[in-house]
């Protein structure tokens, strides 16, 4: 089942048997290499996260490293729901956006669009990010793009991005400290406070909106704010995400205001899991509602209840929640009549 968290159920129906191209924004920031703060990769690797999420979602298999890319606790990628959905039910394309990774994927074949934007900083010491330049390309690659299905799915694969979607909404203005989620079920908050902390106190006076992005924010946030704008409404989009998409609708809310600018979201909508939903430590509802502008916003009703593997049962003891487009993914499942059994039996073969 999919349930409204805002908006009408009527967006999400008119989907329904519908063909869709999946977007992968993959970046890395050094933000990630703070001691602690996430739990998307393997320590010491956490950057090849979005590599590994990659080349296991267009083939079944990963190439930069011997296994599938697992968090200390055993939590394994929500890449493999998103590989499951895919196989049961194909999206008609899967593009990869290149928004500054440290390792390429290994993959022939599939389209990657390479953003030639290098990784970014972290946010403690300042991101370096020319935000402006990368809100830029976003803004042209929406306009420029010629959607070749019925919506366009955007998802991401960026480590420690809560964090840092957590800092940009904070240093935009936003009342949201306790409103973000994380990879965690235990939200490391003393690593993750200081690291904000820190990474506010690099702002001035003198930023100006994209001064502010260049300092505390990510590649990914600030190109998909640029994506949906220029792609103005066209086509039917869904943010495949929790809060870190949540943000980047945060920026463009953000962005509209300095401008005075309207825009027209009636084929937005964000798709989340139930995970990200039912948190108890973050509230996408919430942020979602500081928005100025309306959206549709939905969580796939689905859960590991059907699984007795381990791993999985993690997911419903709070790790991990979302990433890859998971939640987006099983939206799609349920969208083309994937039923809960089948769905989790094909998560459940690539563990063993």
């Amino acid at each position: 089942m999919i349930k409204s968290i805002l908006g009408k159920v009527d967006f999400i129906e008119s989907l329904r048997g519908k063909k869709a191209t999946y977007m992968l924004a993959m970046s890395n920031t050094k933000t990630a290499e703070i001691e602690g703060i996430t739990q998307a990769g393997i320590p010491g690797k956490i950057y090849l996260t979005p590599t590994l999420d990659s080349e296991f979602l267009c083939c079944g298999e990963v190439r930069s490293l011997e296994d599938i890319a697992k968090t200390p606790k055993g939590v394994p990628t929500p890449a493999l729901i998103t590989r499951a959905v895919h196989l049961l039910n194909p999206f008609s394309n899967i593009e990869l956006l290149d928004l500054g990774i440290e390792v390429k994927p290994k993959l022939d074949y599939f389209k990657i669009h390479d953003m030639q934007i290098r990784p970014s900083d972290s946010i403690v010491e300042n991101a370096k990010i020319d935000a402006l330049a990368i809100f830029q390309k976003g803004l042209v690659f929406g306009q420029a793009y010629e959607l070749k299905d019925d919506y366009l799915i955007l998802a991401e694969s960026v480590p420690s991005g809560t964090t840092t979607a957590t800092a940009t909404a904070l240093a935009l203005g936003y009342k949201c400290k306790e409103l973000f989620s994380s990879s965690f079920k235990d939200v490391p908050n003393s690593i993750r406070d200081q690291t904000i902390d820190k990474a506010l106190e690099n702002i001035s006076k003198e930023d100006d909106l994209f001064g502010v992005l260049s300092k505390v924010s990510d590649n990914m946030l600030i190109f998909y704010a640029g994506v949906i704008l220029g792609l103005n409404n066209k086509t039917k989009i869904i943010l495949a995400g929790g809060t870190q998409l949540a943000c980047v609708l945060l920026i463009i809310n953000a962005m509209l205001k300095t401008m005075q600018g309207e825009f027209n979201t009636s084929n937005l909508a964000l798709c989340t899991t139930k995970w990200v939903y039912e948190d108890k430590n973050s509230d996408i509802k919430a942020l979602l509602e500081m928005l100025s502008f309306k959206v549709n916003a939905y969580y796939a009703d689905f859960d590991f209840s059907l699984s007795s593997h381990p791993a999985l049962k993690l997911y419903d003891n709070g790790e991990a929640k979302e990433g890859v487009g998971a939640g987006a993914a099983l939206t799609y499942a349920l969208l083309n009549g994937i039923d809960k059994l089948s769905l989790t039996k094909k998560i459940e073969s690539f563990l063993g």
